[in-house]
């Protein structure tokens, strides 16, 4: 695409104005929500102390890292995310290893995904998400002339895949497996993978996620939870009935803002994977479809900005792009379905709005690197080198 010289000289904001306002929006909504949902847990548990405001704290804390974190990732030109990409990798999949070491890991429920920091916790397979957008999409620009191929172009991405997706399902965490596999599998295809050999794998994949739900005793419980949550309320069906609850119970306009029922103490995980339920109970409908709103329009500009690098021959920022507003996306949409009943129920938070610390810090990193292409993309078309 070739800008004219008017187009050029026509005043350009710095920066996407609306992508970052949504942004903080949906940030400032997760803490509001956080805080209501946790109320009655932090008063009632000795580990934070019986403070009701424990974790209002805590999730403000982290707000405020990642906010600094993203102003700090948004000074670095993707040409050194690109040259960084290989050996951040490999650094986010030495942290998968270091976390199934006993001692170092932390267990929380059966899983052992964190590794403790003592003032924090550390959640590796989050920062490994922001890993394979970056080296998926520096891996397609170098391969662009074997895309077609299924030994020169997928099978080495293939193999590294296989040794992630093993140490995340030692975790196990199913739920980032699933979404790094998504965003490997999107960036290679929008780099110009061959849509056959796309089809071909997309299928292997799909068995290969159905042999490992038949094969994993507690994951078929979900399944089978999920397709009947009704059938056993008080056991494996526990969090979604109680979640559908708060759905219904909030209609369209919800019964006000702090007067949930089911955070207090029956909706297990309200203030994490669980915060769109009390969202829908204390804000209704209309609050939820804000929310997918705002998700919707994060992607949207994702791959808007993605096209516009395109146009300019930018194509690793535009891969990064576009890889940035699928891991968005696909968590958003899994975490919806799961509160909604239309997914089985995984450990996934809502991006930007539910309690956590690696996973906000490495979201706000991914659109702090968004905003960075695309204000890389507005001094390109002022004329400018960046």
């Amino acid at each position: 695409m070739f800008y004219t010289e008017a187009r050029l000289r026509a005043p350009l904001a710095d920066y996407d104005q609306g992508l970052v306002w949504v942004t903080l929006l949906l940030l400032g909504v997760g803490l509001v929500m956080v805080y209501s949902s946790s109320i009655a847990i932090a008063e009632g548990s000795r580990f934070s102390g019986y403070q009701p405001t424990y974790y209002l704290l805590r999730h403000g804390l982290f707000v405020a890292v990642s906010i600094a974190a993203a102003v700090a990732v948004f000074q670095v030109p993707l040409r050194l995310w690109q040259q960084a990409a290989p050996l951040l990798f490999l650094f986010c999949g030495a942290l998968l290893v270091l976390v199934l070491f006993p001692g170092i890991g932390r267990e929380v429920n059966g899983s052992q995904r964190w590794i403790s920091l003592h003032f924090a916790t550390l959640q590796p397979s989050e920062l490994m998400k922001l890993a394979v957008v970056l080296y998926a999409a520096d891996y397609t620009v170098r391969k662009a002339a074997h895309m077609d191929s299924l030994r020169k172009g997928f099978l080495p991405m293939f193999v590294v895949m296989l040794v992630v997706g093993w140490l995340l399902l030692r975790e196990p965490d199913f739920g980032a497996f699933v979404v790094i596999t998504v965003i490997a599998m999107g960036i290679l295809f929008l780099g110009g993978m061959n849509w056959r050999l796309f089809a071909g794998l997309f299928m292997l994949l799909l068995a290969g996620f159905v042999l490992l739900i038949v094969t994993s005793p507690y994951r078929l419980q979900r399944i089978v939870g999920f397709m009947d949550p009704w059938a056993d309320a008080y056991g494996r069906g526990y969090q979604l009935s109680h979640a559908l609850i708060a759905f219904g119970r909030g209609e369209w306009l919800g019964v006000g803002l702090g007067a949930s029922v089911e955070k207090l103490f029956y909706l297990p995980e309200a203030h994490t994977d669980f915060l769109l339920a009390v969202i829908a109970e204390e804000l209704g409908f209309l609050g939820v479809a804000a929310i997918i709103a705002g998700f919707a329009w994060i992607v949207m500009r994702a791959f808007v900005i993605g096209r516009r690098a395109t146009s300019l021959e930018r194509y690793y920022p535009a891969l990064v792009a576009q890889g940035m507003g699928l891991w968005i996306g696909v968590q958003a949409i899994i975490n919806i379905g799961v509160n909604t009943g239309m997914l089985p129920t995984k450990g996934l938070t809502l991006p930007l709005v539910s309690f956590g610390g690696t996973a906000l810090v490495s979201i706000c990193c991914a659109i702090a690197i968004l905003l960075r292409v695309d204000w890389e993309n507005r001094q390109l078309m002022r004329g400018f080198t960046v």
